[in-house]
């Protein structure tokens, strides 16, 4: 399993939740700059296995 894959399987609202946190402690640690990709995803109700499309479409 990819990060990819574990990020829809995990929830994409869990895991901006969690970069979010990060960044708020280590605002100046780069691999926890928000992501552009994930927070569309998320405002677009697209938060992984749970909602049938994240990175990936489930059936």
């Amino acid at each position: 399993m990819g990060p990819m894959e574990l990020a829809d399987y995990v929830g994409l609202d869990t895991t901006k939740f969690i970069i979010d946190g990060w960044h708020e402690k280590h605002p100046d640690v780069p691999l926890f700059e928000p992501s552009e990709i994930l927070n569309d995803l998320v405002a677009r109700n697209k938060l992984g296995r749970k909602t049938g499309e994240g990175f990936y479409k489930y059936d």
